[in-house]
């Protein structure tokens, strides 16, 4: 018997997939862990719930588990063939993640501000195992960007954050993705939003495809914010955010215009969700989706169960969901009010299993 054997492509991340359209500097050589190629996941449960095809875009399966990592082999790609020796940038924690691991593919130095005690233990961990000099700075994240850039006006180092349009080109890239598998643009596209990169890295991708005639359409943006971090829906800075959304904590978003200008021209939103509302959703997109994110990765998720709520329809149309980040970036606060964790404890004995289970 003969098996004919057919040789799948194997993704090369970004930079490579999508290099034509993306604007960097030509023959820059990819610094890369094959970020990128996320699974979009189709949700029965919010599918049900709304009449509409509602899909996942998954980005805790990046390399560092978040979407931060499309943007950082760009911005650190475009550094090291610029001469940079070493990187700096601000931090919630999946930047700081991200930055630490490219600099190292890249043999950099990296150079991380974050806020001191709000920065979820095993995002700390990934920067410290990288091999980042973690710097805490007694304020919040808005300090330690305006400290980011100084010292990278200052001091021979290269700012990484999303104010460098380096790092848009690469988060571009997951409209391409979702584009590509389902055939076109979604009709709706949710998300969190925090510094607002991503927004604007999103709507960015999907006008560039319209643009080119890959897509017939553009989708129309929403974007979610927490209760205690939502400038861009009171249209005020908040001096002191707050939110066990820790990703999001962000009172004066780097890319607050540039996330307006994506509003705008979609015809989109933005809306606050509370922290409560937030968790909640986390629970239920891991219980009935198997999809296990980081809380302020369910910001999107709480947005739409509200607009439902509330009365919006999404029937008949497809909406893709971004979800950020892993669970596993912060299991600390997705286990508040849980309770215990093991609440039976049994002898190895099969009926008593099957008693506990309540099979018997």
């Amino acid at each position: 018997m003969t098996t004919t054997v057919t040789r799948t492509h194997q993704w090369r991340g970004v930079i490579e997939e999508y290099r034509p359209l993306l604007d960097i500097p030509e023959g820059t050589p990819a610094v890369t862990l094959r970020e990128g190629g996320t699974p979009l996941v189709f949700s029965e449960w919010l599918s049900g719930l709304t009449g509409a095809e509602v899909w996942l875009k998954v980005e805790g399966n990046n390399p560092t588990g978040s979407f931060k990592d499309r943007g950082m082999t760009t911005a650190i790609s475009v550094a090291k063939a610029d001469g940079a020796e070493a990187v700096v940038c601000a931090s919630t924690g999946n930047t700081s993640a991200a930055m630490a691991a490219y600099a190292a593919k890249a043999g950099l130095k990296p150079l991380v501000l974050v806020p001191e005690g709000k920065i979820a233990a095993g995002k700390m961990a990934q920067a410290i195992l990288h091999g980042a000099q973690v710097i805490m700075v007694r304020g919040n994240f808005d300090h330690c960007l305006t400290l980011a850039r100084q010292l990278a006006w200052d001091y021979p180092v290269a700012l990484v954050n999303s104010v460098n349009p380096m790092r848009l080109e690469g988060q571009k890239t997951a409209a391409f993705e979702i584009a590509d598998f389902l055939g076109d643009a979604p009709d709706y596209h949710l998300l969190p939003v925090g510094n607002a990169g991503n927004i604007a890295a999103y709507w960015l991708g999907y006008t560039q495809y319209h643009s080119l005639g890959v897509t017939t359409r553009t989708p129309v943006m929403r974007g979610f914010q927490a209760e205690g971090a939502s400038p861009l829906v009171t249209g005020e800075p908040f001096p002191d955010p707050e939110t066990k959304a820790t990703a999001i904590r962000i009172g004066n978003p780097a890319s607050w215009k540039l996330a307006e200008a994506a509003r705008n021209e979609s015809g989109g939103r933005f809306a606050a969700v509370s922290d409560n509302q937030i968790l909640s959703a986390q629970r239920e997109l891991a219980s009935r989706d198997g999809v296990f994110v980081e809380p302020a990765s369910a910001a999107g998720i709480a947005g739409i169960l509200q607009e439902l709520a509330a009365g919006e329809s999404y029937a008949g149309s497809t909406v893709a969901i971004t979800v950020t980040g892993h669970g596993l970036k912060d299991i600390a606060t997705a286990l508040e009010g849980v309770g215990a964790l093991v609440d039976t404890v049994i002898d190895a004995d099969v009926t008593a299993a099957a008693q506990a289970a309540g099979l018997a």
